[in-house]
């Protein structure tokens, strides 16, 4: 399967691959919006999950992004490159978007991943559950067992942050500052 998967990927263009990250992020916001209505038995459960809370945000939020945006940059001097090679799908993905739009795509993934896994799936079955799903859907990553255990840490890290502010905008934001963050250094990187 992932030689398989690696095939496909490799004879997408990048913006065959563009395009496909965003029906993925659109199909998880749709299963967001399915599943939370199922669960919460309506479709205003964002409010049971949604607090405007900047301190928080800023604070737990940037904090975590920052942590995380700091071990991935020392990883990258300590391990071997074939240690955190994705495959080159990230570069391919980030290294020719503007940084708009870099923030934008970041914005979309943080959402429709956050609001599914901690916002839905979280809730209502727990934080194991919910970082497990996390790190499956991650599927590039599971033949490589440093890149599987950060997505793994990181999911944990996020789950708990959750766990303790019960409010997906902090990990919204946190997860907007991680992606966001890596696919400027991505970009570049790419131009150096």
């Amino acid at each position: 399967m992932r030689n398989r998967q690696a095939e496909v990927v490799k004879n997408l263009s990048d913006r065959e691959l563009l395009i496909n990250v965003y029906l993925t992020q659109g199909i998880l916001l749709i299963l967001s919006c399915v599943i939370g209505v199922i669960l919460f038995s309506e479709l205003w459960f964002i409010d049971e999950i949604v607090e405007f809370n900047l301190g928080d945000m800023l604070f737990l939020g940037g904090g975590l992004a920052l942590f995380v945006v700091l071990i991935d940059q020392l990883l990258m001097v300590v391990l071997p490159e074939d240690k955190l090679d994705d495959g080159g799908i990230n570069e391919r993905i980030f290294s020719n978007l503007s940084i708009p739009h870099i923030l934008f795509l970041s914005f979309v993934i943080s959402f429709s991943e956050e609001l599914l896994f901690r916002g839905v799936i979280q809730t209502h079955l727990g934080l194991f559950i919910a970082s497990g799903l996390f790190a499956i859907i991650h599927v590039r990553y599971l033949a490589k067992p440093v890149l599987f255990t950060v997505v793994i840490g990181i999911s944990f890290m996020l789950g708990i942050l959750f766990e303790l502010t019960d409010n997906v905008l902090v990990t919204i934001t946190a997860h907007f500052l991680i992606d966001s963050t890596m696919g400027i250094l991505i970009k570049q990187k790419a131009q150096s």
